[in-house]
């Protein structure tokens, strides 16, 4: 029987882009596409581009993740590198039958999932351990 091995994202990363992490770990920018793909995969939408993204990260209040388009964009970029989504360019034909430029489609990958999986997870454990915030007493 073959034990499926864990895939390990720091080292995949580091090599790819040469900067430090915690073990395991994606940036929380990257955890929110993951999970917001993943929510389109289940509405049944097998590709997404990257202003669909957008619109579903500002429509989660995560938008304070976005300071700029050129953000999302590289984070979609680094995912693709580690093999969570795969792109490909949308067919010219119908780009420019709706009069605009052409989009890089992406779909989740199996690693993907599994990081939505358990950014999902650890997002669920922290709400758990949170402490509540003080409050001031009344004056």
């Amino acid at each position: 029987m073959k034990v499926p091995v864990r895939f390990d994202f720091k080292c995949r990363y580091l090599h790819i882009n040469r900067v430090r992490r915690k073990p395991g770990s994606l940036v929380p920018l990257e955890q929110r596409i993951c999970l917001a793909a993943a929510a389109l995969l289940r509405r049944g939408h097998g590709t997404f581009h990257g202003y669909e993204i957008a619109k579903s990260l500002a429509d989660a209040a995560d938008a304070r993740l976005l300071t700029a388009y050129g953000t999302l964009y590289r984070a979609l970029a680094r995912l693709e590198e580690m093999g969570l989504l795969e792109s490909s360019p949308e067919d010219p034909a119908i780009a420019a039958r709706e009069g605009r430029p052409g989009r890089r489609l992406y779909t989740l990958t199996a690693l993907g999932e599994q990081a939505a999986r358990e950014a999902r997870a650890a997002a669920a454990a922290s709400q758990k351990t949170k402490r509540p915030r003080r409050r001031l007493a009344p004056a």
